[in-house]
């Protein structure tokens, strides 16, 4: 994760949000321990789809989306990428303070397949998903472990899955450290209001 503070007191976080073609680490699951594998091309697709994905601090707070180019994600040879541009002052903070951690993704599978691995652990290939969001990890939400949750719709029920990277973390401060004063403009404006009065 790369994290750019700009003197416009934006911040701008980039780096890979999940890598393809590798297996993760082992996340606990209802069919029991299983490690994941995320086809190259998966995430390229559900980026195709045009749907709207949020930027989010720990799953909760939003701070942005791909729809107003806060956030931009691609597909490359490695993984997912994601660029974004914030502007959340307690996320510019952390930054400062060196607590953010990582990247975080939310996603509803819409195509998997299972088969055993080869050390005993359970290997899903996820081949289609939905991508829902993309998240900035700080410190107060590690140890992040995988999760779910049920989105209910009318009558439907989605499961939404999240996996997390913790990733080492290089911070670029442009920032000013004592940002030069407004000048003092006064005098001048009310100058140019009397010579407005005369008709000057």
């Amino acid at each position: 994760m790369k994290i750019e503070l700009r003197a416009d007191k934006t911040a701008v976080i980039e780096g890979y949000v999940n890598a393809v073609e590798r297996r993760s680490r082992v996340i606990p699951g209802q069919r029991g321990p299983f490690v994941e594998i995320v086809k190259a091309g998966v995430f390229a697709e559900a980026l195709s789809s045009g749907k709207n994905v949020l930027l989010k601090l720990n799953h909760r707070q939003v701070l942005g989306d791909t729809e107003h180019r806060s956030l931009t994600l691609h597909e490359d040879n490695i993984g997912l990428y994601a660029k974004a541009i914030v502007s959340d002052a307690g996320v510019i903070e952390k930054a400062k303070n060196k607590e953010l951690r990582g990247w975080s993704f939310g996603f509803k599978k819409l195509d998997d397949s299972w088969a055993p691995g080869s050390d005993g652990i359970e290997e899903r290939t996820l081949k289609r998903i939905e991508l829902t969001e993309v998240t900035i990890v700080d410190k107060a939400a590690l140890p992040v472990y995988p999760a779910t949750s049920i989105e209910m719709r009318g009558e439907e029920a989605s499961v939404i899955e999240f996996r997390s990277v913790e990733d080492t973390v290089d911070v670029v401060d442009n920032m000013p450290e004592n940002p030069e004063p407004a000048p003092d403009n006064s005098l001048y404006k009310r100058k140019l209001e009397i010579l407005k009065m005369k008709g000057v």
